[in-house]
């Protein structure tokens, strides 16, 4: 079977990495990362946390691979976003109160 090329990416507040790796056209998720050593060189990643996916939408690990995907790693959230605007719309209402 023949290799195709595919993207794997990873964003930091202070780097963004991206490593173009060939894999097995039947390649997963999982397996594009692991061949890819962006585990090695982000030591911190834990695919057991991360959410990962191709293009912005969501994919489990097991997901196959297409010829030129980028692969995606994200990182926890710190905070929850509909906490944080429900937070904003508070401070925003106090002070139109006043």
């Amino acid at each position: 079977m023949a290799d195709i090329s595919v993207q794997v990416c990873y964003a930091r507040p202070d780097r963004q990495i991206l490593l173009e790796v060939k894999v097995n056209a039947d390649a997963t998720i999982k397996a594009a990362i692991e061949q890819s050593g962006m585990l090695r060189e982000v030591p911190e990643i834990d695919l057991d946390v991360c959410k990962v996916g191709v293009y912005g939408k969501l994919k489990p690990l097991d997901a196959g691979l297409r010829e030129r995907d980028r692969v995606e790693i994200y990182r926890p959230l710190i905070a929850d976003p509909m906490e944080s605007r429900r937070k904003r719309a508070e401070k925003k209402s106090d002070k139109k109160a006043r």
